[in-house]
């Protein structure tokens, strides 16, 4: 049977890391499924234990276990085979820069093997966390390495400005400009989205983008009932079919299609 275990982070390490999760024994051997995965505004540090599931179509599996994935701007698919079972740190948007010395825009629609960033860890914290017996206690090993990674970082009064801007736009769930965000940075515009794709990965629009559309999700989620006219209102939307444009290019499916795949859930809203 699968189950699913969530924790929140510990105080000083809330500030960067949203929740940790994990998933034991989806599936069963011989099993193939595929799950669609969706810009989500959040960037991720996954564990694969076992083998490591195929991407978009299921021609070739990840080659490494512990994944690095960056911000989102297209939707993919992961087609398990068999059992899988994985431990998952979700950053905040700003979050994961506090930890690895990494240009994000270069992790944008990728997966970052861990071992390229840190070649004498990687195994050992590996190990560790595939020993661990409970999720607690994998829970307990990785805030001690984030905290290890984080005493090492010094880009914290930057990251400090841009959690600001995230706020920001969660607030207005993803409908403020740029000059306004760029302003309460203290930022030109042209330095501002310099420094957002640096630390985030993608430009403040594209950003903003993801956040109307989880918004749209959690509404979804929240009241089943409502029209997809009212929820394109209610979210921002030009009109209905703005709506469904950005469903398209963010999911690959219309409105229609993807509710009635079941009940949304928005990972950045909860």
């Amino acid at each position: 049977m699968t189950q699913f275990y969530t924790a929140s982070p510990s105080e000083i390490l809330a500030r960067y890391v949203k929740r940790y999760w994990a998933m034991d024994h989806a599936g069963h051997t011989g099993d193939e499924t595929a799950q669609r995965i969706v810009p989500s505004g959040l960037t991720e540090l996954v564990f694969y234990f076992g083998t490591p599931p195929g991407i978009s179509g299921g021609h070739s599996h990840f080659e490494d276990s512990i994944l690095l994935s960056g911000q989102q701007t297209v939707p993919y698919d992961l087609n398990v085979s068999g059992a899988l079972s994985l431990f998952s740190v979700y950053f905040r948007p700003e979050g994961v820069r506090a930890f690895f010395d990494i240009p994000c825009d270069e992790l944008a629609d990728r997966h970052f093997p861990l071992r390229f960033l840190l070649k004498n860890e990687t195994g050992e914290l590996e190990g560790r966390l595939y020993d661990a017996a409970t999720f607690r206690e994998r829970v307990d090993l990785i805030e001690s390495f984030l905290m290890g990674r984080l005493k090492r970082m010094d880009n914290h009064y930057l990251l400090k400005r841009l959690s600001q801007s995230v706020s920001l736009i969660g607030e207005y769930n993803g409908q403020v400009g740029v000059d306004r965000l760029a302003a309460e940075a203290c930022l030109s515009r042209k330095q501002y989205e310099r420094t957002f794709m640096h630390h985030l990965g993608v430009s403040p629009k594209q950003f903003s983008r993801t956040v109307r559309f989880q918004y749209a999700l959690a509404q979804k989620g929240m009241h089943p009932a409502m029209s997809l006219t009212s929820l394109a209102h209610y979210c921002g939307y030009y009109d209905q079919s703005h709506m469904i444009r950005e469903f398209r290019t963010l999911s690959g499916f219309t409105p229609s299609e993807f509710f009635s795949e079941g009940v949304p859930y928005s990972d950045f809203y909860q």
